[in-house]
Parts: structure tokens; C-alpha cells; sequence
């Protein structure tokens, strides 16, 4: 039922009419199949088209997830605009792998509503960052502009660095501002040089009109992004660590305390900074789990995030 590149092939009057059945009439799978005079399974299937075409737009209201009392109990505690908390389902799938799926879908639209006619977004890139633009509402925002705000990355996990940013432009009908530079240089006088450059320097300038910045964090152990993207070697990692190092943000290291510190890494790097994110009205942190728990508070204490998207597990840690 799908055609070449993904696209149906099922008439979208079609599509419509089996939606407002379900959707908007209230009938059961069963009851719109002997309505329209089809199988249930093809009604779920036309349903699914009839989502990822475009012809039905779910929307759920992102603020929702800000609403609970242990939402409002961690802003509260850390000093912050808003907290969104992603509840795992009753009996449901715990794991890892489906806790970071709720986290992303809850992110995408709940950053979706955050941001409104005429926002600069500044995107960073990792694994939760793309999960969140492969789940984002697909729904203009008029005069929307997204800006990737680290260098050229390649991990074998993962798509190149910009791809979030074009996704998530794609999907807003927004303008797409890539990072025309890699995220490390091999040396601080070449990524210097390459700053001044005209179009590099145009592109660095643009941070500062930022309204939004979207993020997640890294932290200290050898599998961290830094590390499979090549950006640190895991022995840097390691030293890096010992001289109090416990959070990565956008490939630069935070202490404990939330202050950024000076290493000859951050001199290599191309995209912005912890100081240039700091000034950011709307900055966003989305991060989960026990292994992200001292990094999510190095940063919390440095006042890098003014709204926070995490699990209900690490939301109630955060309150120890």
C-alpha cells in the first residue's frame, strides 16, 4: 500500500474518510472495517498511512507534561521555568531502549510547542537529540529558523551531526542553517583560523540571536559520544575525568559545579560554547538515567538549562 519512496498509494479521500470514523466518530477498528466494507487489518493499516502521510495530525499538548506535582516540585528545587516528566506506562516495557523512545516522543512535542513564529532553534547533536527530530510533529511554524550549533560530527551510531538540524527544519517548514565546519580541528590555530573565516564567522555569529537552544548531555564514561565520534580519545577522556570532570556539553567538559573548564580540547572545537549557551533564553535539556544523574546536575548547577525533559525516575533523583 506503500509506493516508491514510502509514499501510499491509497487515495487520500480514502484515508481521511477511515480516519473520521475512528478518530472523530468514536467506532471501534472492528466497526469502521464493516463500515467501509474492509478488513480490520487494513484498517489499521490505513490508519497508519493516514498518520505518517499527513492526513490525520494527532496533537497532544506539550505543556501537559510540565503539569504533575513532581514537575513542579524539581523546577521548583533547581530554580527552572519548567520541567516535562515522560511516566512509563503501567506493566509496560521498562527498559532502557523504551524509556529513551517515551523520552524523545514526549521531547518532540513537547520542543514543538515551545517554539513559535519567528524562533531561532539552536540544535545540538547525539543520540537523543536525533530520536527527538525523528519524532517531531510534522507542522509548520511560519518564519522558524533552525541552527546547528556543533561542527560536522560522524559516529557509526549515528547519523552526521547536521541531520538532526535538516529533519527538524524539513518537518517545521523552517529555514536550515548548517554548520559548514567540522566539530574538531587537530589543532587550536587551525580551528582558529577557520573561525575567521568569513562564512565560518557568519554562521558562529548567528548564536547570539538564538531563542531556543536544544541539547542533551554527555558524561564521563569511555562509551560516551565524545569518544565513539572521535572527538576525545578515551584516555583524554579519562584524565579529563580525574581532574574533575563530569559533564560534556556540546564536546566542551563541566565540573561538578557547573563550571566549564579550559582544556586544550576546547581550543579544537568549532560550535558553541558553554558561556554563548548560557545566554540562550530557552535552553533545553533533555536527558534520562542513573549514569546521567551527575552530569544532568553539573549542569543544572552551572545554569546551562531553564527547562528540563527527563523520566520520572530521574526527576524524583533529582530531588535527593
Amino acid at each position: 500500500m506503500a509506493g516508491q519512496g514510502g509514499a501510499s498509494t491509497v487515495p487520500a479521500a480514502t484515508l481521511a474518510h477511515v480516519a473520521m470514523l475512528y478518530y472523530r466518530d468514536g467506532l471501534t477498528q472492528g466497526q469502521v472495517a464493516a463500515r467501509v466494507g474492509l478488513s480490520r487489518a487494513t484498517v489499521v493499516n490505513y490508519l497508519r498511512l493516514a498518520r505518517e502521510t499527513g492526513v490525520v495530525d494527532i496533537r497532544i499538548d506539550g505543556d501537559s507534561f510540565a503539569t504533575s506535582t513532581l514537575s513542579r516540585e524539581v523546577a521548583a528545587r533547581w530554580g527552572l521555568d519548567a520541567v516535562y516528566v515522560a511516566h512509563p506506562d503501567a506493566g509496560g516495557d521498562d527498559s532502557a531502549g523504551a524509556t529513551a523512545a517515551r523520552l524523545a516522543e514526549m521531547a518532540a512535542l513537547a520542543v514543538h510547542d515551545l517554539l513559535s513564529p519567528g524562533d531561532r532553534l539552536g540544535l545540538a547533536w547525539g543520540a537523543t537529540v536525533q530520536a527527538i527530530a525523528e519524532a517531531f510533529p510534522k507542522r509548520a511554524i511560519p518564519g522558524l529558523s533552525v541552527h546547528q550549533i556543533v561542527g560536522s560530527m560522524y559516529d557509526h551510531h549515528l547519523f552526521a551531526a547536521e541531520t538532526s538540524t535538516v529533519e527538524i527544519a524539513r518537518k517545521c517548514g523552517a529555514a536550515c542553517r548548517t554548520l559548514h565546519a567540522p566539530a574538531i580541528l587537530s589543532s587550536a590555530d587551525l580551528a582558529a583560523a577557520l573561525r575567521r573565516e568569513p562564512i565560518i564567522r557568519q554562521q558562529l555569529g548567528r548564536f547570539a540571536a538564538l531563542s531556543h537552544a536544544l541539547f542533551s548531555v554527555g558524561d564521563t564514561r569511555p562509551g560516551t559520544t565524545l569518544v565513539t565520534s572521535g572527538i576525545a580519545e578515551a584516555d583524554e577522556l579519562a584524565r579529563y575525568a580525574a581532574a574533575g570532570a563530569c559533564a560534556v556539553l556540546c564536546g566542551h567538559f563541566i565540573d561538578a559545579g557547573g563550571r566549564p573548564m579550559d582544556t586544550p580540547l576546547s581550543d579544537r572545537m568549532i560550535g558553541i560554547t558553554p558561556a554563548q549557551l548560557a545566554r540562550v533564553p530557552v535552553r533545553i535539556l533533555v536527558a534520562a538515567g542513573p549514569d546521567k544523574q551527575d552530569a544532568m546536575r553539573a549542569l543544572l548547577r552551572g545554569g546551562y538549562v531553564s527547562h528540563l525533559m527527563t523520566d520520572a525516575a530521574s526527576a524524583e533523583a533529582l530531588l535527593g
